[in-house]
């Protein structure tokens, strides 16, 4: 098993890497050239930039049993696909019994944004010290699952 992290602005890297770290997991984080990573423990690859780029990249290398953490439902459900298992920087999972409902909510929201008027968005909620909390337990849930 392998922890392959999207992580182009993802706020659980250091999460993700103190868990690996602790099971003995490998991780490998993915990021654009817009970006930069430093890490002591994770591989890190440096996709070149362009649509879907490390996102394609990413479902490249993972395989059957490895987890994938990405906030991308797109990214979510080709590693679904591909027997790997996915979850959220906010600890959702995602599974097969729910990844179609929320490529379609995605998409919804997306014609919904397009047909306005209004395109200004409030953006995503201030990360808290509790997101990061339920983060880590669904995350050691998820890993624990996959051990045994």
């Amino acid at each position: 098993m392998k922890i392959y992290v999207d992580a182009d602005a993802c706020p659980v890297v250091s999460i993700v890497e103190k868990v690996a770290k602790e099971m003995k997991i490998t991780v490998t984080l993915l990021c654009d050239t817009n970006h930069i990573l430093n890490s002591t423990y994770s591989e890190i690859k440096v996709i070149g930039a362009g649509a879907d780029a490390v996102d394609f990249a990413l479902i490249n290398l993972c395989h059957k049993n490895d987890v994938v953490v990405t906030q991308d439902y797109g990214v979510a459900a080709m590693a679904l696909g591909k027997g790997a298992l996915a979850i959220h920087q906010s600890g959702k999972l995602y599974e097969n019994d729910n990844i179609d409902r929320m490529l379609m909510e995605r998409h919804i929201a997306k014609k919904a944004r397009r047909a306005s008027s209004k395109n200004h968005m409030k953006g995503p909620k201030k990360r808290t010290p509790d997101d990061d909390e339920r983060f880590e337990a669904a995350f050691r849930r998820l890993l624990s699952k996959r051990n045994e």
